[in-house]
């Protein structure tokens, strides 16, 4: 499977009476894709803001994050399953809006969306505060369940991103990637003197707005099953998490893996990249069990010598993780696994809920429950009064003069456990 992602850097997003990409500038006509996101009969009323780096902005809640891209040639469409029709996807060419992304907000659960500051603090530990981003704020029908509420949102996101990818369907490539992973075959063939190895992602598909979508399908209702890895990059894995901000997967993070950037570059020179395993992180004790069967049972499949294996999430998942890690290695298999903590917000407290000795190699993403202090900002796009609510926050966290005391857990993308963050440890 071979892709090519076109890069057209984007230096702002402007309102205009033409949506197109010019110069490095994406102009929205505001009107036109409010009609097409308020297609949906459950959302009453849409508006749209931009959010630029080193603006003293402040957005929440924040449900996802999406990276605009459109095919411009191979099989199927951008988020297929979800916006394009079901087609395997993660070959030919793809055009992507690098330096963009839009960004959804709303109350849904009221309880686990992020923040992401365009400045100050709180910016230093999100990585779409350095994004241009058009902010969509979906307001919806009155009476509506929450899992419509959170399915109408997710959907108006990526319709929003497939609209501005679209805009760059036909513009010059300022830079060409190109990632490809042979079959098993080939690769053996090619590479007999380098390692195996392969990647196990973990899916968040706890229930209950804690979801992820693959090929359309809720990973819940899935087994453990291969990706190439190309496919990830066309958008066959879309976040529908309503979760603790700071480790949740959005889809931006999904778009831009980088465990699986990190491999292709390594590719052919110290390793074999042989693909990606998905699992998910199911509740019961029976379907852990039979996810973490199936992870080392494909790893064992594949051959490789070594797994890197990355959580999404904290508590619940914990086991997940630890199942994953102490099967793999029971089968002679050599694993890495990328978390985070919750350790107290002095941290001195046990980092997972769960723990084996098989796991002697682990990447740390931070302590969630760090406390942090964020200044007040000049604007706030969305609802300032979840900041009480969401997870991290407690009752007295927002201040009268509009700053907010939180622990890390707040941030969009703080902790995340793919790495694609500023925080670590040694």
């Amino acid at each position: 499977m071979k892709l090519e992602l076109g890069n057209i850097i984007i230096h702002d997003i402007q309102f205009g009476n033409v949506s197109k990409v010019e110069k490095g500038i994406i102009y929205i006509n505001k009107n036109e894709l409010g009609a097409l996101l308020s297609e949906d009969e459950n959302i009453k009323s849409v508006s749209f803001e931009i959010a630029r780096p080193g603006e003293r902005i402040r957005i929440l809640p924040v449900k996802d994050v999406i990276e605009p891209r459109i095919k411009v040639s191979g099989r199927g469409g951008i988020f297929p399953g979800m916006i394009a029709k079901v087609d395997t996807v993660g070959s030919g060419r793809t055009n992507v809006l690098k330096g963009a992304a839009v960004v959804t907000a709303g109350k849904i659960v009221g309880f686990q969306e992020g923040i992401i500051d365009m400045s100050g603090p709180g910016a230093e530990y999100t990585p779409f505060s350095k994004l241009n981003n058009l902010v969509v704020i979906c307001e919806p029908v009155p009476g509506l369940a929450q899992h419509a509420h959170e399915k109408a949102v997710r959907l108006a996101g990526l319709k929003a991103a497939a609209y501005l990818g679209n805009l760059g369907k036909d513009i010059d490539a300022d830079e060409v990637e190109i990632f490809e992973t042979p079959s098993l075959k080939e690769g053996i063939l090619k590479y007999p003197e380098l390692p195996r190895v392969a990647y196990v992602q973990m899916l968040q598909t706890q229930g209950l707005l804690h979801d992820t979508y693959v090929y359309g399908v809720d990973m819940k209702q899935s087994l453990t099953t291969i990706l190439y890895p190309t496919e990830l990059m066309d958008g066959a894995v879309v976040s529908g998490n309503c979760v603790s901000a700071c480790d949740k997967n959005t889809t931006y993070h999904h778009l831009n893996n980088p465990v699986v950037r990190d491999l292709y570059a390594k590719h052919g020179k110290e390793l074999n990249f042989t693909g990606v395993i998905i699992t998910n992180e199911n509740v019961y004790l029976a379907d852990k069990e039979r996810s973490s069967d199936w992870s080392a049972k494909l790893a064992e499949l594949l051959g490789v010598d070594g797994v890197i294996i990355s959580q999404e999430g904290f508590g619940n998942p914990d086991t997940d993780l630890i199942m994953n890690c102490k099967k793999i290695e029971a089968k002679g298999i050599k694993t890495v696994i990328i978390t985070d903590e919750y350790a107290g917000r002095d941290g001195a407290s046990q980092s997972l809920a769960d723990a084996d000795a098989s796991a002697d190699a682990v990447v740390t993403g931070g302590n969630a429950n760090m406390l942090i202090k964020l200044p007040p900002m000049e604007k706030v796009i969305g609802h300032i009064e979840a900041a009480d609510v969401i997870a991290g926050g407690f009752d007295g966290s927002l201040k009268s003069d509009g700053s907010i005391e939180v622990e890390l857990q707040v941030i969009t993308g703080a902790t995340n456990e793919l790495g694609f963050n500023r925080l670590s440890a040694r």
